[in-house]
C-alpha cells in the first residue's frame, strides 16, 4: 500500500505534474511535495533533481513558475519539489514573520524545545523524502541531484 496520497495531477510536456501528501516521521505532520515525471517514467525509472525552494515558498513555486518542465521533459528528468516547512502546527510565533517558521524551515533540524519535535527539515529532505520517492515513484536513487 502506498504511503502517498495523490492530491492533483496534470499533464504537461508529455509527462505529469503530481502533487502528493504523506504522513512524515521527521516532522510529525502531513507533508506535501510536487513532482514532475517525464513520459519516460511510464516505462522505467528516471534520474531526478530535488529543488529546495526559498523563503515564503511551498511545493508549488518552482514547478509553477521556473519554466523548467520543458527542459526536464526533454532530458527525461524528474523534478522533486518539497514544501519548505511543516504546516498547521500553530507554534507560538510560527506565523509572525515571513523569514522564520511557516514557509521558512531553512532545511535544518531545530534544536529549541518548541520547534525540535516538528521542524526537522534536514532529516526530511536528506533521508525521509528521498527514501519515500525512490520507493513509491519511478525515480532511480543512482542518479539524483540537489538543484538548490
Amino acid at each position: 500500500m502506498s504511503k502517498l496520497t495523490l492530491k492533483s495531477s496534470a499533464k504537461c510536456f508529455g509527462g505529469l505534474v503530481n502533487k502528493y501528501t504523506h504522513p512524515s516521521v521527521s516532522t510529525k505532520t502531513d507533508m506535501a511535495f510536487s513532482v514532475f515525471l517525464p513520459s519516460k517514467a511510464q516505462q522505467q525509472k528516471v534520474p531526478a533533481v530535488y529543488f529546495l525552494s526559498g523563503l515564503t515558498c511551498n511545493e508549488d513555486n518552482f514547478i509553477q513558475k521556473a519554466g523548467a518542465l520543458k527542459y526536464a521533459a526533454a532530458k527525461n528528468i524528474a523534478l522533486i519539489c518539497p514544501d519548505t516547512s511543516p504546516r498547521g502546527l500553530n507554534i507560538a510565533g510560527e506565523h509572525d514573520g515571513w523569514d522564520f517558521g511557516s514557509g521558512a524551515g531553512f532545511y535544518v533540524n531545530a534544536t529549541t524545545d518548541e520547534w525540535k519535535d516538528n521542524y526537522n527539515m534536514y532529516d526530511y529532505v536528506t533521508k525521509e523524502l528521498p527514501t519515500l520517492v525512490e520507493t513509491e515513484l519511478p525515480v532511480t536513487a543512482k542518479k539524483i541531484s540537489d538543484g538548490a
